[in-house]
């Protein structure tokens, strides 16, 4: 059993509600380092403290490093509890975070925010950066609702950058949007992205060469061990520089590293626009690994999920570039309707 995947099952005595919890220590495993914990909102608070005092804690010891990334605290902290779980994990190198609210307007309004705050899983994986594997849990026993699915389909969802780390804005009246590029020495660029003549909206979004890079590896790593073809999707035809970037880093980490061990396994890599992966993936039976960009990964994941039965049985597992940094979270939401 690896060291990371030790840490994740080993835990000790606790601290709720002011209140130490005895268990009896003979039995129990010892974990050598701690382990990260990020609690979270409405039902899943309830759920996780359920599975650490009745399947956790009485057969297992480690420290826990407590972060309550609930949405109330999340705004009397200003989002910095976020943060601070985010340097925790990368210091201790596993984390566990349960499912948390990314506030839109009625949320704020619900609980009296102070703004509308990031998504916690946005902020964490930006911080960590790595590539987000999920992959569905297949029970015999609950129906698939795409029957053809005979394996499972592993999303590698590119977790940096893109519309979760974008600049957008409301153009209120009539204006130029520009795209303005300084270099360390001072030299500009700048692009005209559009004139507007009526109110409308802007966005501005990024990635990074050395990102896109670990997101290849991680990606190709993963297929070799799981003796799986790897498939990366984008929109090249329409963002020829974006999304042809990805591209382009992919193939040459490919050519550069993978290719001899991709042909001795008889898998292979090969890139596909991503309506054509779609479609593809609906027809197959699976067993393939699937990179996607970030905002893609975040659907692709919630249609796979569903498509072999439930949100509910997915792993999702947050891969650092350092090889040995993982963050468990949850692959569904906070269950607001039975939390109610």
């Amino acid at each position: 059993m690896s060291r990371n995947l030790s840490n994740l099952l080993k835990i000790s005595p606790y601290r709720i509600n002011n209140t130490v919890k005895n268990y009896a220590t003979d039995s129990r495993i010892v974990a050598k380092n701690p382990v990260v914990e990020m609690d979270g909102d409405e039902m899943t608070r309830i759920i996780w403290e359920n599975i650490k005092e009745k399947l956790i804690f009485p057969y297992v010891k480690v420290e826990c490093l407590y972060y309550d990334l609930g949405l109330p605290h999340r705004d009397a902290t200003e989002d910095q509890v976020t943060v601070d779980a985010a340097v925790a994990i990368k210091k201790h190198n596993v984390g566990i975070k349960c499912a948390t609210i990314t506030p839109d307007e009625a949320r704020v309004k619900e609980f009296k925010l102070k703004k509308m705050w990031l998504s916690p899983n946005g902020t964490i994986r930006n911080i960590l950066g790595g590539t987000v594997f999920r992959e569905p849990i297949i029970c015999k026993n609950i129906p698939k609702i795409v029957p053809g699915w005979t394996n499972s389909i592993v999303i590698g969802r590119h977790a940096h950058g893109d519309q979760y780390k974008a600049t957008d804005l409301i153009v209120d009246k009539p204006g130029k949007v520009e795209l303005v590029y300084t270099d360390n020495q001072g030299k500009v660029q700048t692009f005209k992205v559009f004139e507007f003549k009526t109110p409308g909206v802007a966005l501005a979004m990024y990635n990074t060469t050395e990102s896109i890079e670990s997101f290849a590896h991680s990606s190709f790593q993963v297929a070799l061990q799981k003796k799986w073809p790897l498939y990366l999707s984008t929109k090249n035809t329409i963002l020829k520089k974006y999304d042809g970037h990805f591209k382009d880093i992919f193939q040459e980490v490919y050519e550069k590293n993978y290719k001899s061990q991709f042909e001795q396994a008889k898998i292979w890599y090969e890139h596909r626009l991503i309506d054509d992966m779609v479609a593809q993936a609906l027809k197959g039976n699976g067993g393939f690994v699937w990179a996607c960009k970030n905002y893609d990964g975040d659907v692709q994941s919630d249609i796979v999920a569903q498509g072999y039965g439930s949100l509910g049985l997915m792993t999702s597992i947050l891969m650092c570039p350092d090889g040995k940094t993982i963050e468990s979270e949850a692959a569904h939401g906070t269950v607001t309707r039975h939390y109610r």
